[in-house]
Parts: C-alpha cells; structure tokens; sequence
C-alpha cells in the first residue's frame, strides 16, 4: 500500500517538474523563436530617430595659415597671418526627419531618406591658434595698429576651415556614418533590413 502511494507521489511530483519545466521552456522559445511579434510603425520609428536630434558623426581637426591684409587710408597696409587649429564635425539633423521619408514594408525591411548631412559646428581652438606674424608698411609708422584685425582673421579663419573640410569630403562621411549607427538603431528594434534613399 504505502509502496503505491509512494509511487503516486513521485509520479506526480515528477509530472508536475515536467509541466514546470515545460512552461518555462515555451515562454524561452517564444520569445526567442519570434512567436511573439512586435508592430512597429512609420511614426514609432521616426520618433525614436528623433531623440537622437543633432547627429555628430564625423570630426575634422585641421590646422591652417590664414592672412587677412588691411589697406589704409590714404596709403599703406596692415596685414596679420594666424595659425589656425579648427575642429569641424559634420552630421545630420535628425528632427527634421518625417514620417513620410520612412517606409516599413512586410518583410522587416525598413527604407527611410535622412535629412542632408551638413557641417554642424566649426570653432577655433585658441590654445592651439597663434599669431604667426604681423605687420604694417614700414613707411607710415603713424598709423596705428587695427585692434580688431586679428578677430577678423579668425572669422576669415572659420570660413577657411569649413571650405578645407568641405573639399576633404566631411558631408559624405558624415553621411556614411549617420547611416551606420541608424542602421545599429534600427536592427536593435527588430528590423531585418535597413535601406537608405540618397538624401534631398
């Protein structure tokens, strides 16, 4: 007798692991093997994009003479020569993306166009920029020294570096590498495929 109901008891201890193990074994696999699918739609996606609001992808350290000369009046000039040592960085704005540049289609595959990469910030580092020479003709002595020609150059100087970082390509890197972290982003959320349209 007590041989039976110890081995009902077992029996039933050992059913009851198995449902438990079997349990738990369904809740793993569904979440792993994709019973249960997330919806995510145009403005869910464009949303989550948004918080990532100015993209800086790339930057530019670029080192540059520049020299501004000054005419004076009646006659004679006044010129400074600076050593520059800029920083560029390149990126995209994100919130200006809209929902209609961003395109879910049924087989995972998101397709969206970013807004155009730009150069998002250009300053001086002053540590590192210099005066490298100034002068004036030498054969009008009474004429001062204009305080704000060396400002000047600098301002001449931001304009300078941001057309050197143009030509060295800052836009299409900053572009590339937007599209690679949204890529990441987007592949986080479940997206099998990511595609971009050349920016407008």
């Amino acid at each position: 007798m007590w041989k039976r109901i110890k081995f009902y008891a077992v029996s039933l201890v050992i059913a009851v692991l198995g449902l438990t193990a079997l349990y738990f074994y369904a809740r793993y696999t569904a979440t792993r093997g994709g019973v249960i699918h997330r919806t995510v739609d145009a403005p869910a996606v464009v949303q989550e994009i948004q918080r990532l609001s100015e993209l800086v992808t790339v930057k530019y350290n670029i080192q540059k003479i520049v020299g501004l000369k000054e005419e004076k009046v009646p006659f004679g000039s006044e010129q400074v020569l600076l050593m520059v040592q800029a920083t560029v960085l390149g990126g995209v704005d994100l919130t200006q993306l809209n929902q209609q540049d961003v395109t879910i289609d049924s087989d995972d595959t998101v397709t969206m166009k970013l807004p155009a990469p730009r150069i998002m910030h250009v300053y001086i580092n002053d540590k590192e920029t210099r005066v490298w020479d100034r002068s004036k003709t030498w054969w009008t002595p009474w004429v001062p020294l204009n305080p704000d020609l060396e400002q000047k150059a600098r301002l001449a100087a931001l304009e300078a570096v941001q057309q050197v970082a143009l030509e060295m390509g800052i836009r299409q890197h900053a572009q590339t590498n937007a599209e690679s972290v949204i890529r990441g982003l987007m592949q986080r959320v479940g997206f099998k495929s990511v595609r971009f349209q050349p920016p407008g």
